[in-house]
């Protein structure tokens, strides 16, 4: 039947059962071990105590002038600082423990040779990065800045569409799906069982069918508790080709916290999609957990697409033996749009790109910064641009849920309002619900869209993505939406502040202290 839906996934075990005979509970249960191990080794030291205590002393304050002189952002020293005073042995180890990468060194090293590979696949046309109003602007600087990173350039020669809701994306992209005739690029931090997923699989296997080359990439965190282990074979048996970006272990590793979080669809190398906008009926509202769902994505067509293709390439590759790249690149021109320019942003390297082009637009901005995020937890630097910007006389308004899907985020979120407030920061809560969008528009000239929160995990820890637009005719839309979207908020005031109930106080507090590890 043409609207019948298709779930791979097996009936869910409720409670206690469903996590002790999942492969999540034997993982779970593998590094329960392990830490007992460590910890037995720490009683079993603690019998030399006087030895111990010495050697303890010496190894803290090696890692403590260590960790002063090594590359890291200063929030981030003082967390770990604050746990070394507390737990002197457990949190220097795992200080060096973290600090040498155990776990995906190999990912690290192929991910480091994929876009060297890659680099000279798709190129920077010298006459767009020269145009005068890229020049005058700046914009020319920071399109050559994410050339070095990792090989993102300005183009012309494209349409965008901007998405008000994660429905109108979905309607879009199944369009645009059962239009493919080459091949369909999937790359989710979540895919989750139900209408969404399943009215999108149904299209994907008759494309499948077809011959169309159709490849599904998700982060593997899903298997925690949305989609069973062998879901690849499964996709396999649909003709689709299918793979987790470093699934769940049973070792305990650093590569748990290097998470992709990008949401790229590409079709045919001439239409893209991104945004914040993920698999699952949450996100167009086909079912509430938080209230309204308020999310955004942009559809690209165009030159710029092959951006997004050769960044589902560089993650798909990592684990194959012979990358394809040319065959996938062959760019399209569509009607020019001002200037759209995709890039993503890479933990495993040393450039925290998707701060630095926030920061950019907030340094340059002279009428209004205007963003939407679902969570505020932020580092000194990309803090003190916001109060700058906002001191210097620009409007600085922030959109924020006013139904948090986490609660001790939310609380942490809070702790920033007093000082941004007091700056002239404007800060305003989503009361129908939940903001999951990622955006910034400023001066009605400029805008990102994408994956990108504003919180550690999103600008330190995971693999991002985003688009920035510059001069295209939906920045008006991204505004008005803004601007509709504040109509249904609550302003946070000194008075709202001082009202707030004392856990969240409390837990807001508590958080602080290791907020560079969230």
């Amino acid at each position: 039947m043409e609207n019948e839906l298709i779930n791979l996934a097996p009936k869910k075990k409720k409670g206690l059962l469903r996590i002790v005979f999942s492969r999540v509970g034997i993982v779970v249960l593998l590094m329960w071990v392990q830490l007992n191990i460590i910890l037995s080794v720490y009683s079993w030291f603690a019998e030399y105590f006087k030895i111990f205590a010495l050697v303890q002393v010496i190894f803290s304050l090696g890692m403590i002038f260590y960790l002063f002189n090594c590359d890291m952002d200063s929030s981030a020293k003082l967390t770990w600082l604050n746990l070394i005073m507390l737990f002197p042995v457990p949190a220097t180890i795992m200080l060096w423990y973290t600090k040498k990468d155990i776990g995906h060194r190999v990912t690290k090293w192929r991910i480091a040779q994929l876009i060297a590979l890659s680099r000279e696949k798709i190129s920077q046309d010298e006459v767009t990065i020269a145009k005068n109003e890229l020049v005058e602007s700046g914009t020319d600087d920071l399109c050559r800045y994410l050339c070095r990173t990792g090989s993102f350039p300005i183009y012309e020669n494209t349409q965008v569409q901007y998405f008000l809701l994660g429905e109108d994306k979905f309607a879009a992209m199944t369009t645009e799906l059962k239009k493919a005739e080459h091949f369909i690029f999937m790359e989710y931090f979540i895919i989750d069982e139900g209408y969404m997923w399943g009215s999108i699989l149904k299209i994907l296997a008759d494309k499948a069918a077809q011959g169309v080359d159709v490849r599904v990439m998700y982060d593997g965190m899903c298997e925690v508790s949305l989609l069973p282990h062998d879901y690849p074979k499964r996709m396999g048996k649909l003709g689709i080709k299918c793979k987790p970006f470093t699934p769940i272990s049973p070792f305990i590793s650093t590569q748990y916290n290097y998470r992709d979080h990008r949401k790229i669809l590409v079709i045919d190398g001439r239409v893209a999609f991104n945004g914040g906008v993920n698999l699952a009926d949450e996100y167009i509202n086909k079912t509430r957990r938080f209230g309204h769902w308020k999310d955004t994505a942009l559809m690209l067509k165009g030159e710029a697409v092959q951006s997004f293709t050769l960044m589902f390439l560089q993650m798909w590759n990592i684990d194959e033996k012979e990358p394809q790249w040319d065959e996938f690149l062959a760019p399209e021109k569509a009607q020019t749009d001002g200037f759209v320019m995709p890039f993503g942003d890479c933990p495993l390297d040393d450039d925290k790109v998707g701060e630095m082009v926030y920061m950019d637009i907030l340094n340059r901005a002279k009428s209004y910064v205007h963003i939407m995020t679902p969570y505020l937890i932020l580092d000194n630097e990309l803090e003190t641009a916001l109060k700058f910007a906002a001191q210097r006389g620009v409007d600085v308004k922030i959109i924020l849920p006013g139904i948090p899907d986490k609660k001790a985020a939310y609380a942490l979120a809070k702790t920033h309002y007093k000082t941004l407030t007091k700056a002239g920061v404007k800060i305003y809560e989503y009361t129908p619900g939940f903001v999951h969008a990622k955006v910034f528009v400023s001066d009605d000239v400029k805008a990102v869209v994408g994956t990108i929160n504003l919180d550690y995990r999103s600008l330190y820890h995971h693999f991002e993505c985003a688009t920035y637009l510059y001069h295209t005719s939906c920045i008006t839309q991204i505004e008005d939406d803004f601007e509709s979207t504040l109509a249904k908020c609550r302003e946070v005031t000194v008075e709202t502040i001082k009202k707030e109930k004392l856990r969240t106080k409390m837990l807001g507090g508590f958080m602080k202290l290791i907020a560079p590890l969230m």
